[in-house]
């Protein structure tokens, strides 16, 4: 899986859960955001980020740990998968 594969397939996934927390989508990843902060995420859209990306990845963002920038995710998903 290359990188912009890992990209393209957290944007969707970040997306999926602003759309249904009725948020604008993003149009491109700004690996500086947090996911708590900047974007909102309480506990469950964490939980349903990690399945998202799990789901299509095999990987578990937070199985090492809790991260908060999409940086890390990226890097969570690069290193494992």
């Amino acid at each position: 899986m290359g990188v912009e594969d890992v990209k393209e397939i957290v944007l969707k996934a970040v997306n999926k859960v602003l759309e249904k927390k009725g948020k604008q989508p993003l149009i491109e990843l700004d690996e500086n955001l947090s996911l708590r902060n900047d974007l909102g995420f309480d506990s469950l859209d964490l939980a349903e980020l990690t399945v998202r990306i799990e789901d299509e990845t095999g990987v578990d963002i937070f199985e090492h740990g809790v991260i908060d920038k999409i940086s890390e995710v990226l890097e969570r998903v690069k290193i494992s998968g």
